[in-house]
């Protein structure tokens, strides 16, 4: 009796295909609802077209667009430059993060100047990486790495510095080495701050490349949306916005999927109605 009792409770379960198709439909649910709302509003004259065209001309612009070859050759240079950017702010964050982390002398060294950068705004030293590095691809590239060097550093420091300290206590019991104590304890246990700041330092990294394109750039997903702004193609401007949405919850969801991956040992809270 007990085997087929256990093997009913298995069928009322709901399968992980149905929740995750669930999941998905609640997840575009709003978007549909507020595209349909749109058009239709549109359709009634409700709508300025020049100023928002519905979704369906902004549909025929991106089809458009994608034919003539040009959004695409406008996304590779955006992308190109965005990764460049990432990769060199982005790994030099994580690089100032890991030293100032381990060492409080460091932090009291570079810690403070590091965090009175932070705060200055892109489009206050714009101009004056236009005026050292000129209006080729190093001004764009070093914007977008300063935007995201922040987000990564300051997130693999406070990771590092979240790590319990009753873990040092019994590493020194299960005496353990440095390379032990930091390969086993610290990045372990800091890994879902870095993630964070992995996350952050990418979209940081967009908000960057879009600084840069409208600054001063011939092509490039920006210089489109700021060249239609030019000429009030409302549509093309959309399009632009939708690729760069579009790009950034890609390269997003790619790192949750890593992280999944990389902290399958982590449990914690997901929300009171997570199955």
């Amino acid at each position: 009796m007990l085997p087929q009792r256990i093997q009913a409770e298995k069928r009322r379960q709901p399968s992980r295909f149905s929740i995750q198709s669930v999941n998905v439909l609640l997840g575009v649910l709003l978007p549909v609802i507020l595209l349909a709302v749109w058009q239709i509003a549109g359709m009634m004259g409700k709508l300025n077209p020049t100023l928002l065209p519905t979704p369906g001309v902004i549909v025929q612009e991106f089809i458009s667009l994608t034919a003539s070859g040009e959004l695409l050759r406008h996304l590779e240079i955006s992308t190109w430059r965005a990764l460049l950017g990432f990769l060199l702010g982005g790994g030099l964050g994580l690089a100032a993060g890991l030293w100032v982390g381990f060492s409080y002398k460091t932090e009291r060294l570079i810690d403070p100047s590091l965090q009175m950068l932070r705060t200055l705004p892109h489009l206050a030293v714009a101009p004056l990486f236009i005026l050292w590095f000129g209006f080729d691809e190093t001004s764009k590239v070093l914007l977008i790495a300063k935007g995201a060097f922040f987000p990564m550093y300051v997130n693999t420091f406070l990771g590092i510095r979240s790590v319990d300290g009753k873990l040092f206590d019994v590493a020194r019991v299960l005496q353990f080495s440095r390379w032990q104590m930091i390969s086993k304890l610290v990045l372990p246990a800091s890994l879902p701050n870095i993630f964070l700041g992995l996350r952050l330092s990418i979209g940081v990294a967009w908000l960057g490349l879009v600084v840069a394109e409208m600054m001063g750039s011939s092509s490039g997903i920006g210089y489109l949306i700021n060249d239609a702004r030019y000429f009030s193609i409302t549509s093309v401007v959309f399009v632009g916005i939708i690729v760069f949405a579009l790009v950034g919850k890609v390269t997003d969801s790619l790192v949750k999927l890593l992280e999944r991956r990389l902290l399958r040992w982590q449990d914690s809270y997901r929300g009171g109605d997570a199955s």
